[in-house]
C-alpha cells in the first residue's frame, strides 16, 4: 500500500501545490488522480518516486518511507510511464525496453529476451525490434513506455498523462489495453489524468483534486458519479453524470466478462480522505 500522511508540497516562492494530503492507495488497484491544471495531481505522483520531495509529511510504501531509500534504487524498483512515452532517441526499441534490466545488471541475452516478452504482452510486432523511436507511431512509442516500464516487473507503475499525446481512436485502443494488462498482471498503479472519462473508466478508486492541491473526494467511480462530495466535484464531472454512470455500468459488464470477474472494487461506497480500501456493494464488485 502507499500512503500519504499529512504531505504536503510548499515551493520556495510560497506556492503550494500539495496540501495537507491524507491519501491510503490500495495494492494491486488503479487509483486515478484527477482534476483542474495547478491541482497538484503530478506532484502527487512524482512524490511517491521522490522525484519531488514533500515539505512535510510522509509518503511510505509498505509501511516504508521512502525518504529511506536511495532515489535510483527506489525508482528501479518502480515503473514510470510518461507523456510522449520519453523514450531514448538513440536506442531502438528493444534496448529501450530493456533499459531498467540492464540498471539491474541482467545480461544483454536475458534483458533482450524479457523485451521480446512485453513487446508481444503489450501488442507490439516483433518486427519493430530493431527500429528507433522516431520510427513508431505515437501509439507504439506509448506501447514501448508501458514495456519498458513493466521490463524488471516492478510491483507499483506510475502513470502521468500516458494517453493524453495521442489522437482519440488510439487512445481507446490503449485503455483497453491497459485494462487487459491489469487484468492479468495486478499491479498498483497511480495514474495521473485531467480527463474524467478516462478516470471512470480505468480507475477503481479516483482522487479528484481541486486547485492548491487539496483532495475534494476520495471514491470509486460508482460513488463518484452517483454522490459528489460538493459542488466543485459536481462541477468537475460535468452535466452527464447520469449518462456517465450508465456507461461506465456497461463498461463494467464488459469488463468483467472479458476478464472472468477481476473488475471488482469499482462500485460501492468511497470516502473523502485516506482509507483506500474495497468497501464494495456486493460480492467481487
Amino acid at each position: 500500500m502507499i500512503t500519504f500522511d499529512g504531505v504536503t508540497k510548499r515551493y520556495p516562492d510560497g506556492t503550494v501545490a500539495v496540501d495537507g494530503l491524507d491519501l491510503e492507495i490500495p495494492v494491486g488497484r488503479i487509483t486515478v488522480l484527477v482534476g483542474p491544471s495547478g491541482c497538484g495531481k503530478t506532484t502527487t505522483l512524482r512524490m511517491i518516486n521522490r522525484m519531488v520531495e514533500p515539505t512535510a509529511g510522509t509518503v511510505t510504501v509498505d509501511g516504508r518511507d521512502v525518504r529511506g531509500v536511495d532515489p535510483p534504487t527506489l525508482r528501479r524498483g518502480i515503473g514510470y510511464v510518461i507523456q510522449q512515452a520519453g523514450l531514448f532517441p538513440h536506442r531502438t526499441v528493444v534496448d529501450n525496453i530493456a533499459t531498467v534490466p540492464y540498471l539491474l545488471g541482467w545480461d544483454k541475452k536475458k534483458a533482450r529476451a524479457r523485451a521480446y516478452e512485453l513487446m508481444e504482452r503489450v501488442g507490439l510486432d516483433p518486427a519493430l525490434a530493431r527500429r528507433y523511436p522516431a520510427q513508431l507511431s505515437g501509439g507504439q512509442q506509448q506501447r514501448v513506455g508501458v514495456a519498458r516500464a513493466l521490463a524488471a516487473d516492478p510491483p507499483i507503475l506510475l502513470m502521468d498523462e500516458p494517453f493524453s499525446a495521442v489522437d482519440p481512436i488510439v487512445r481507446a485502443g490503449l485503455q483497453e489495453e491497459f485494462l487487459r494488462l491489469q487484468r492479468e498482471l495486478e499491479k498498483t498503479i497511480v495514474f495521473v489524468t485531467h480527463d474524467i472519462d478516462e478516470a471512470v473508466k480505468l480507475g477503481h478508486r479516483i482522487a479528484v483534486f481541486r486547485v492548491g492541491g487539496v483532495l475534494a473526494q476520495y471514491a470509486t467511480p460508482d460513488e463518484l458519479l452517483d454522490r459528489p462530495a460538493d459542488d466543485f466535484v459536481a462541477d468537475f464531472l460535468g452535466g452527464e453524470r447520469g449518462i456517465r454512470r450508465l456507461r461506465f455500468f456497461k463498461e463494467l459488464d464488459e469488463e468483467e466478462a472479458a476478464g472472468g470477474g477481476t473488475a471488482g472494487g469499482r462500485t460501492g461506497s468511497g470516502g473523502t480522505a485516506a482509507g483506500g480500501d474495497d468497501r464494495t456493494a456486493a460480492a467481487g464488485r
